[in-house]
């Protein structure tokens, strides 16, 4: 089998193997708690502080907590196999690179999204209180899920380029930031360049969906990041070999 293709199955297995890593792991637990702390005493401070009854100021706060949150969870998807040798044994077996990263990949994007889960809690409770236009909470939450595509894509690429995990944690941290916030720094230093620095930003593109505008090129804009990233950590692993 060549290291370009790929089996549904085997890929299958690798994502279940990764899950369980997920699900058994303290880092992964710890963050993901974390997460789920900040983003709820920011959420019930601007409501009882500012009584703002709508869920607008957490998603636009999610982009800078997933950043923060993400990098940890996935900096050992390779780097720790790559340092303990496991990844040479598995690369034997007929099992594609590409089974391999996207296995990973998607576990990591689930595990994700099973941890962000909770914040549903959210909408529950302003929906009980008062009234709440839903549109914009169902359009946050999918622009969340491309968001969270593309951040698990950048946690795999970081944790390709070294087998030391703090190394990774700092490229796909530093990488996130860049996307999300540093573009915007930039624009103010340029500000002939920003339609297209606001192209390339991915706050930008999550703030149309956050704010209920669900235009194809914001998704598009999330996939393209996530298959450029994803086949950069397809370059780096076969880079290795």
């Amino acid at each position: 089998m060549t290291t370009t293709s790929f089996s549904i199955n085997k890929i299958f297995v690798i994502f279940k193997k990764e899950l369980r890593f997920f699900f058994f792991s303290p880092i992964a637990y710890i963050f993901s708690a974390l997460f789920l702390v900040s983003s709820g005493i920011y959420f019930f401070s601007r409501f009882f502080i500012i009584a703002n009854n709508s869920m607008q100021d957490y998603f636009l706060s999610l982009p800078l907590m997933l950043s923060f949150t993400i990098p940890p969870i996935t900096m050992s998807l390779f780097s720790a196999e790559f340092q303990s040798g496991s990844y040479e044994l598995i690369s034997t077996q007929s099992v594609s690179t590409f089974d391999i990263i996207i296995g990973k990949f998607l576990a990591a994007w689930a595990f994700i999204l099973f941890a962000i889960a909770p914040t549903i809690v959210y909408a529950m409770t302003l929906s009980f209180i008062g009234r709440l236009d839903l549109g914009p909470v169902i359009a946050g939450y999918i622009g969340t899920l491309f968001l969270v595509m593309q951040m698990c894509a950048i946690g795999v690429f970081a944790s390709s380029i070294s087998k030391n995990q703090i190394v990774a944690l700092i490229v796909g941290l530093s990488i996130m930031i860049l996307f999300n916030y540093f573009l915007k720094f930039i624009a103010v230093i340029f500000p002939n360049l920003i339609n297209i620095i606001q192209f390339a930003s991915s706050d930008t593109h999550f703030l149309n969906i956050a704010l209920g505008i669900i235009d194809f090129r914001d998704i598009i804009y999330f996939l393209s990041l996530s298959v450029i990233f994803l086949y950069g950590t397809y370059l780096v692993i076969e880079n290795r070999k």
